[in-house]
């Protein structure tokens, strides 16, 4: 398949530069003009990402379907809070109006506090076995001709029948984490399979240890999505000069937050997640690895999610980008500090460079 350029939507244009990030309101306009630059510039999808502050993720979703002609949106969901079978309908329905536009990305969750907000106590390792279940049952329903029936750990029904089915043969499920618990899933049932930027070595391990998985499953390996926050300009210095404006933004902001803030700044401790404490150390062997990977922004947000940065000019980010692409990426996740203009900016100069660069290359066998 072909490599893919995926966002992640923004309801406000807050960011950590300029508030607490993407899980702060939703300006319905703002939105909008999001989107609409996303299909515009030639973007494959959109995350709709999940928190328990943040608007209803389902919601998002079908706003950015009805707002757009091509994107597709990844919507964010986490087993747990609601049953199997009313998610598969739910799923069914939007991938019908969208008329195929859709993928999930099933989160197990990596951090207990975040869970407890919402009512969810079990540990991770009982996550993910429930994110494996839940991913079960999804598929159950899509494929089912008739009534079915579940009784496994976490669920359990007698006699369930639908009529919805997906527009598509099957909704694209991504799995995401750095874990062996996260590999272990998303191997065993992943389409999708979603990294946070780390250095090409330790990016090209994590695809292996996945892909080990889905082998000794007997199943297609994964397509690898990997996430970036770039900082791009005209000129490599330019870029430069502009990565160390905004992670100064970011450092001021974050030091603003106060004590007790559910968003994490420095010294609030070491985060519980795997993904966040490898960008740490990550971050801790230096600043800049690799072509183009810079890391002092995961320090200064405590590795609140994706958090590394790809800084040069146009030529330089995309040459990066590549990188990933000969390693296996084959969906390529930017999003910048100020997310519409960024958007537009990589639309414009980003995406055309690594797309005429990917047709000159021979087409794999």
């Amino acid at each position: 398949m072909p490599v893919e350029f995926i966002s992640a939507t923004h309801t406000t244009d807050a960011t950590e530069a300029t508030g607490p990030g993407r899980h702060f309101g939703f300006d319905v306009d703002y939105t909008r003009r999001f989107v609409r630059a996303l299909d515009d510039g030639g973007f494959d999808w959109t995350l709709v990402a999940y928190s328990s502050a943040s608007a209803d993720a389902e919601q998002i979703a079908q706003f950015v379907v009805n707002n757009s002609e091509r994107i597709k949106p990844m919507l964010a969901h986490r087993p747990g809070f609601v049953f199997p079978t009313r998610v598969a309908k739910a799923l069914a329905t939007l991938d019908r109006i969208g008329r195929g536009r859709l993928g999930v990305h099933i989160i197990s969750g990596g951090n207990d506090t975040e869970q407890a907000r919402e009512g969810d106590y079990l540990t991770k390792a009982q996550r993910y076995a429930r994110s494996e279940e839940f991913i079960t049952v999804l598929r159950k329903v899509w494929t089912a001709t008739g009534p079915i029936s579940h009784e496994g750990e976490f669920y359990r029904f007698e006699d369930f029948a639908t009529e919805i089915r997906p527009y598509q043969d099957a909704i694209p499920i991504s799995v995401g984490g750095s874990s062996p618990e996260a590999y272990r899933v998303g191997g065993r049932q992943g389409d999708i399979f979603g990294l946070w930027g780390e250095p090409l070595k330790e990016t090209a391990e994590q695809i292996a240890a996945v892909n080990a998985v889905a082998d000794a499953a007997g199943r297609p390996r994964p397509r690898i999505w990997v996430s970036f926050r770039p900082i791009v300009a005209s000129t490599d210095e330019l870029a430069w000069e502009k990565a160390h404006r905004i992670l100064a933004q970011v450092r001021q902001t974050v030091a603003a937050r106060p004590a007790g803030s559910r968003y994490p700044k420095p010294g609030d401790g070491r985060p519980a997640n795997v993904g966040s404490q490898r960008l740490l150390d990550v971050a801790a062997r230096g600043e800049l690895h690799d072509r183009a990977l810079w890391t002092p922004l995961v320090t200064a947000t405590n590795a609140a999610g994706s958090s590394t940065a790809l800084v040069g000019s146009y030529e330089t980010v995309a040459k990066a980008l590549l990188d990933y692409v000969d390693i296996g990426c084959e969906l390529l996740s930017i999003r910048g500090y100020d997310p519409l203009a960024d958007a537009v900016e990589y639309a414009r100069y980003v995406l055309p460079l690594v797309r005429q660069e990917l047709a000159r290359r021979p087409v794999a066998a």
